[in-house]
């Protein structure tokens, strides 16, 4: 028992000196107009190269991902309903899904369902 202790503060400390090391000899560099801006033939950029990003994409994303993982958790819950309790089950499958329709319906409330603005 005692070992492991000694084991784990030796690991700890290796860790610790490691990562100072690390960050003091990294090499630091400060931000420069000329080493962030994108790079046009040598001259100055015609116009902002960052274009902006809409946020309804990311949220059609997230959605999506909510909605995959979602159907990746009912689907084997209808492979095992001969394999369980059926009550157990019951409660299981409609708990989960309440869940999901109230993450749907807070979704539908904040307004991340309107496509049309």
């Amino acid at each position: 028992m005692f070992s492991i202790f000694i084991i784990s503060m030796i690991i700890f400390i290796l860790t610790m000196v490691v990562m100072m090391l690390a960050s003091i000899l990294s090499k630091k560099s400060l931000s420069d107009r000329e080493k962030n801006s994108p790079f046009e033939c040598g001259f100055d950029p015609m116009s902002s190269s960052r274009l902006p990003f809409s946020l309804k994409f990311f949220l059609i994303t997230i959605i999506f991902l909510i909605f995959d993982v979602e159907i990746a958790l009912i689907l084997p819950m209808i492979l095992i309903i001969n394999f369980s309790n059926i009550m157990m089950w019951s409660m299981t499958s409609i708990i989960f899904i309440m869940i999901l329709l109230l993450g749907l319906y807070h979704e539908w409330r904040e307004g991340m369902l309107n496509w049309s603005n």
